[in-house]
């Protein structure tokens, strides 16, 4: 009768972890929770080339349509960025909210100025940091293939209602002026290409400021760089009249080369030496595991040419190594903690019947972050490395005192077992008790923004419930069957 109880105990066990695995893959990945900080950014990018007063009028647009949003007190702007006159198509606004208590949360406000966003036309924004939300970069040598298989991508990618602000970089077309030398001609004349792209340079944009000259004032120097005017630059027959350097005096730039103006990418980023393209995403409160699971589904990244390959960034790839990591570290400290136990208890296999808890704790968490709504993110794993040491602790009195009592008052095995049980249960249970307590008011939310914390507490409290009363249950088994291994190993009776 006592050998089926065990197994049945055994088989209770099994379909627990079977259990634990199917609600595990039903639990959204995410990275870090959504926290309060009292403001939140939005980033304004206008296209390539704009003024720094198309820039200012976007800015109060968007201001004027966020005066109605509850919860915002204060509106900080800066246009352009600064130190690069070339960014002024760049702006950032931060939005400063009233005191907690006195609006909606910041998930609530954030989610209204995405609706607000959609009314103000002819420009991207970006809200919160720019790694937030989804981050796929596609890579490869060949410039058409990868812009193609991008362009199919974002098409897809709008199919999912709940991203917002889809952009990628590959849309961000400049215009641009296109000198195509005459190898012959110029060869001819003795001028090269770097002597065309030095003239363009100077004229256009100023030399470097090495090679300026310097007004010497009392406490400083100031530079003076002449260049071409806006209205010139943009003038193709004065384009055409610049002068050029040959080995028998000047010429026209149109004597050497063909002169066009077409339209060409803002901007060529590079990673490992290939070309990228980066699409991005506002993810909004969906779990960024799900955002990636659906994105990865979407049909064109199932037919990637061979050429481009894809590279997860931003808060993606942080959260895929920050995973691998933390697998890693739990595995790194379930053996320590076993090496710890077989010099405590000098013994190789009871340490196994300690440790066997630890499983029993996973599926509690988990089923709290469930049913709860959170997702398995940073702060939820760091919960259960908590954990991990709190349920480890209640094995050891366990196991410890059922030891005692076969060595030192020399009980059987299973009056030993049932007296630890009752003897420790005491302990185990207050230990409990004392940390879901301290627990609660992060759960409830009391206090300040508990929000960030709450995926924790909800792991060690899901996890302590459930190990608590399967140690008690599940470990005196396991103890027994491996004190009947150990025994027949060594032939002891």
């Amino acid at each position: 009768m006592v050998s089926r109880t065990r197994k049945d105990t055994l088989a209770f066990a099994s379909v627990y972890m079977v259990l634990t695995f199917i609600l595990a893959s039903g639990l959204s990945a995410g990275f870090i929770p959504a926290s309060d900080e009292g403001y939140t950014d939005v980033g304004i990018e206008l296209p390539p080339g704009s003024s720094i007063s198309q820039s200012r009028q976007t800015a109060e647009e968007l201001r004027s349509v966020l005066g109605d949003v509850n919860g915002i007190a204060h509106v900080f702007c800066v246009v352009g960025e600064s130190g690069n006159s070339g960014e002024m198509d760049k702006s950032k606004m931060t939005l400063v909210f009233t005191p907690m208590g006195k609006r909606p949360s910041q998930r609530e406000i954030e989610n209204e100025v995405r609706q607000k966003l959609k009314l103000v036309a002819g420009a991207r924004f970006t809200l919160g940091s720019e790694n937030d939300g989804l981050n796929v970069i596609f890579a490869g040598d060949n410039a058409d293939a990868l812009n193609s298989t991008v362009t199919a991508f974002e098409k897809e990618l709008r199919t999912l209602d709940y991203l917002n602000n889809i952009k990628s970089t590959a849309s961000l077309q400049k215009r641009e002026l296109i000198v195509r030398p005459d190898v012959l001609r110029s060869a001819e004349l003795g001028v090269t290409a770097s002597d065309i792209a030095s003239t363009l340079r100077v004229a256009m944009s100023g030399d470097y400021d090495s090679s300026l000259a310097k007004l010497n004032l009392d406490n400083r120097q100031v530079y003076i760089r002449t260049y071409m005017s806006d209205a010139d630059v943009s003038d193709i027959a004065v384009i055409s009249n610049l002068r050029i350097p040959t080995q028998d005096g000047t010429t026209a730039l149109s004597n050497i080369a063909d002169i066009s103006v077409g339209n060409g990418p803002a901007e060529i980023n590079r990673y490992d030496r290939k070309r990228y393209i980066t699409v991005s995403a506002d993810i909004g409160s969906v779990p960024l595991g799900k955002a990636i699971e659906d994105a990865k589904a979407l049909p064109s990244m199932k037919n990637i040419p061979e050429s481009v390959s894809i590279i997860d960034g931003g808060d993606a790839e942080l959260m895929n190594e920050l995973f691998s990591g933390f697998g890693v570290a739990m595995v790194t400290g379930v053996l320590c903690m076993y090496c710890v136990l077989v010099l405590l208890f000098k013994d190789f296999l009871q340490p196994i019947s300690i440790l066997s808890a630890l499983p029993l704790s996973i599926g509690g968490s988990v089923a709290a972050l469930l049913f709860s709504g959170e997702e398995l993110s940073l702060v939820a794993l760091i919960g259960m490395v908590m954990l991990m040491g709190i349920v480890t602790k209640n094995s050891i009195l366990l196991a410890d005192y059922a030891i005692m009592n076969m060595k030192e008052h020399n009980m059987p095995l299973t009056e030993a077992l049932l007296d630890a049980c009752h003897k420790r249960a005491q302990p185990i249970v207050m230990t409990t008790i004392a940390m879901i307590a301290g627990m609660m008011p992060i759960i409830l939310g009391f206090g300040g923004d508990a929000s960030f914390r709450r995926p924790m507490a909800l792991a060690v409290t899901g996890g302590l419930l459930a190990s608590t009363f399967l140690s008690l249950l599940i470990v005196p088994v396991v103890f027994k069957y491996i004190h009947g291994i150990w025994k027949r190993s060594f032939r002891q009776n």
